[in-house]
């Protein structure tokens, strides 16, 4: 068996092009929607996303702006910076780029940030409306998974989906927007995590299996039931003899997997490129809810 290659950056394509299409609509009436990206201190990894996030926004017509700020901020001061774009209505999205340095409260920050403005849905007020399947925002890589499948043709109704990892980020969220009663969801779903003796009764029965647990090439070829779909969400750098000197592989064993599953995300571009595509659809959502639309 050779996996069908499920491809996220084509999918992702189309996606910006549909927001893009959507915000010249609403710039042609006068209006442009607005995201702010709060970045503190100068991690690596957390700069290279944020710089990708401005791109896309570029692309697509949305006005944006960095709020790059010392890693040596105060809680106080980054607070009342939040306040200041939460009110500012030139900007119908905030995105406070985590993780932030060890002096801050993340969870006060994240409640900090008003829940019309808060497109990565981290706020608790989002993730009530989530869970009770009355969401405003879909955070970006649970979304993006979502519509990975329904756009492949890939429906989860009525089959058995199995999410290694339970992170606010990607596992919990994903598995309150699956097991929904609605188009697209409607699945049975598992979670599982480091508590669990054995894995491999649960990932073997998994119709649908999602691997978001940030450890590179853990799930090998055994642990997948053959035919089933995988979706793999990490991302992760391992030593490798490149210019760069390492290599990007994801949490399952691509080679292995491939021989097992009937369609997989590759890494990269698989759900990486999706995180994107969502982040500005919820800006788009954000600028609607706040026009009262």
């Amino acid at each position: 068996m050779s996996a069908k290659i499920i491809d996220g950056r084509a999918i992702a394509q189309q996606i910006r092009q549909e927001v893009a299409e959507e915000v010249a609509r609403i710039k042609a009436r006068g209006q442009v929607p607005g995201l702010a990206v709060i970045l503190v201190g100068d991690d690596p990894a957390s700069a290279v996303y944020v710089r990708q996030k401005n791109k896309a926004c570029q692309n697509a017509g949305i006005h944006s702006i960095t709020d790059h700020l010392p890693a040596d901020i105060s809680e106080a001061a980054l607070l009342q910076r939040i306040e200041a774009l939460n009110a500012d209505p030139r900007y119908h999205g905030i995105l406070v780029q985590l993780p932030l340095p060890g002096h801050i409260d993340t969870q006060k920050v994240i409640e900090r940030v008003t829940p019309e403005k808060d497109v990565d849905c981290f706020h608790p007020y989002n993730v009530g409306r989530l869970v009770i399947g009355m969401p405003r925002f879909k955070p970006a890589t649970p979304a993006g998974i979502v519509e990975l499948l329904h756009r492949s043709g890939i429906s989860p109704a009525g089959k058995h989906v199995v999410i290694i990892g339970r992170s606010n980020i990607v596992g919990k969220p994903l598995a309150n927007l699956l097991v929904q009663k609605q188009p697209g969801a409607n699945a049975l779903v598992t979670v599982v995590h480091s508590a669990a003796r054995d894995l491999a009764p649960y990932t073997r029965s998994a119709d649908i299996l999602v691997a978001a647990i940030g450890r590179p090439e853990f799930v090998r070829g055994d642990l997948i039931k053959p035919g089933a779909v995988v979706v793999d969400v990490g991302v992760n750098r391992v030593p490798a003899e490149t210019p760069k000197g390492y290599r990007l592989v994801g949490d399952v064993a691509f080679e292995e997997a491939c021989k097992v599953a009937g369609a997989i995300t590759p890494v990269p571009g698989g759900v990486g490129p999706m995180t994107i595509a969502m982040l500005l659809k919820n800006t788009l959502t954000a600028f609607y809810l706040q026009q009262g639309a």
